[in-house]
């Protein structure tokens, strides 16, 4: 299976869609794509929509994590919203969760944000 990536700027908030496996096949593609966005839009805060992500693997974390990265430079902040089980047990043994707010939805991450 592939990944699909749906990307979306709101104000200076990046939400990133995620749809399928995240792998070592696929990370470089969304590094790429969403660094690229950070850089043109001068995202401050991203949102992580993980609703459709069906497996994840550490290559996706270290992705995940440099994304982190090149936010918290910018003073700003990443949600992951709407994750399912699997990808949400990754998040917690890896310890993302304590760097990373965990919100219900997409609606509820980007109210905390205060863009909603």
């Amino acid at each position: 299976m592939s990944l699909a990536i749906d990307l979306e700027v709101k104000n200076e908030v990046l939400c990133i869609r995620l749809q399928g496996e995240l792998d070592h096949h696929t990370a470089e593609s969304l590094r790429q794509s969403a660094s690229k966005a950070i850089e043109e839009h001068d995202i401050r805060h991203i949102i992580l929509n993980l609703e459709q992500l069906s497996f994840m693997d550490s290559s996706g974390l270290g992705v995940i994590l440099g994304r982190y990265k090149q936010i918290k430079q910018k003073h700003g902040e990443m949600v992951v919203c709407a994750i399912s089980p699997s990808v949400k047990r990754l998040f917690e043994m890896s310890g993302l969760f304590k760097i990373i707010r965990l919100e219900s939805s997409e609606e509820f991450a980007l109210q905390r944000l205060g863009v909603a």
